[in-house]
């Protein structure tokens, strides 16, 4: 399983119970985590190592309702093995400082869409009127029809159309104020 977002989907069923879904997840970031775990591990023996990949996975195991579902999996997981990298030096005696953009550029982001382009999104529909930034919610982000947001919103098909062409024009001025 390469794709992150499939992954991320997954752990979200997972948590909501889906035993097999978490197998899946655990079976899928097990050899990712053990890469993380030796190249952050460098001096630690190879039974160490393995050792604190058990360690990362039953963190894992505990910490997962942790985990929030509109964020995204990767760098939580990487966190958990770095602090397990770190505890296992200290348990040694050894003082290991990591530097995240070290940390960053031995494990490069997954292609794809912006994870924080959501977070960004939230933040210029929260500056549109409630009514607006719903439809632009139900259309952009949920997929719903005209019919469907119209009905939903008890409003006329025509109204949905005229209070999104509103709402995008909005959006379009506060992209222009952002860039300035």
């Amino acid at each position: 399983m390469d794709d992150m977002q499939d992954l991320e989907q997954l752990m979200r069923a997972a948590n909501r119970g889906d035993t097999g879904a978490y197998r899946r997840v655990l079976t899928a970031i097990t050899p990712l985590l053990r890469k993380v775990v030796r190249a952050r591990g460098a001096g630690l023996g190879p039974d160490q190592c393995e050792d604190v990949l058990q360690d990362v996975l039953l963190a894992i195991h505990r910490k997962r309702h942790t985990w929030r579902e509109d964020a995204p999996l990767r760098p939580w997981l990487y966190a958990i093995a770095r602090h397990k990298v770190v505890d296992a030096f200290r348990s040694r005696g050894a003082r290991v400082d990591l530097s995240i953009d070290d940390f960053a550029e031995g494990l490069p982001a997954a292609e794809g869409p912006d994870p924080l382009v959501a977070r960004d999104m939230e933040t210029v529909l929260n500056e549109l009127e409630p009514r607006q930034a719903d439809i632009v919610r139900a259309f952009g982000l949920n997929g719903e029809t005209t019919a469907e947001t119209a009905a939903r919103l008890n409003m006329s098909e025509g109204a949905v159309r005229v209070a999104l062409h509103r709402a995008l024009k909005s959006i379009a001025r506060l992209r222009e104020r952002m860039i300035e």
